[in-house]
């Protein structure tokens, strides 16, 4: 994919709010410490790779003063980067290892990718609009990732040609888990997803020799899981 170019009114490149950064960095130290471990998140790993990813950088000027609030940001085109607590819940649910191959279904903003990318090996991810691909693309390759692999279409689809994984995250809501995706797991991996239209529960599913076991987390409410046509 071609990386488009934004001005620094749509996405500021990373060091003109310098003078901030302390300001910042306090910011995130206590996101992590009132949000995430006060909730329970214990993965030392985890929580690093928390206070270290600047989630400012992934939300629009106009709402990052918002970003180290408890809760989901507006990112545009209808979609929001996820609340700080849901984030870390779902990283450390599938348990990442430093050698993993990792699925992400449904990029965003880039921040749950980048997460993710501190922990594993190689993240492959694909987003369906095509402004929020560019412009996370955009600030991934600012912020020096180069694990990361991103591609513009239908996460229905997943990525065949670069599967089995070890671990899949789906950051958007299908009415149940897509058998296509289930597919592409390693045995003995893991997949963590929201699942419903209108009641939606975070579900784990691990790959077992003896097929996919289901278990139940907790309530939660994502954008929906929609297919796109002509993005493949």
């Amino acid at each position: 994919m071609a990386v488009p170019k934004f001005t620094t009114e749509e996405i500021p490149e990373v060091g003109v709010e310098g003078r901030r950064e302390p300001e910042r960095a306090k910011e995130r130290l206590e996101m992590v410490s009132s949000q995430i471990e006060a909730r329970g998140v214990r993965n030392p790993r985890v929580l690093e790779a928390m206070r270290k990813v600047e989630r400012h950088r992934f939300i629009p000027p106009d709402g990052q003063a918002l970003a180290y609030r408890d809760g989901p940001v507006a990112i545009g085109q209808g979609q929001t980067i996820s609340q700080p607590y849901i984030v870390a819940c779902m990283t450390e649910v599938l348990e990442p290892q430093p050698s993993d191959r990792v699925l992400e279904i449904g990029t965003g903003s880039g921040y749950q990718t980048a997460v993710l990318a501190e922990l594993v090996a190689e993240v492959y991810t694909i987003e369906n609009v095509e402004r929020l691909a560019k412009r996370a693309e955009t600030i991934l390759s600012q912020l020096g990732y180069e694990n990361i692999r991103l591609r513009l279409g239908d996460g229905h689809r997943g990525w065949p040609e670069a599967g089995p994984f070890d671990k899949i995250i789906v950051t958007a809501a299908p009415a149940k888990p897509p058998k296509v995706l289930l597919d592409q797991l390693k045995p003995g991996g893991r997949m963590i997803v929201p699942v419903g239209r209108w009641r939606q529960e975070l579900v784990l599913i691990r790959h077992t020799p003896d097929g996919c076991q289901h278990e139940r987390l907790m309530p939660v409410r994502f954008v929906p899981m929609v297919k796109r046509l002509n993005l493949d």
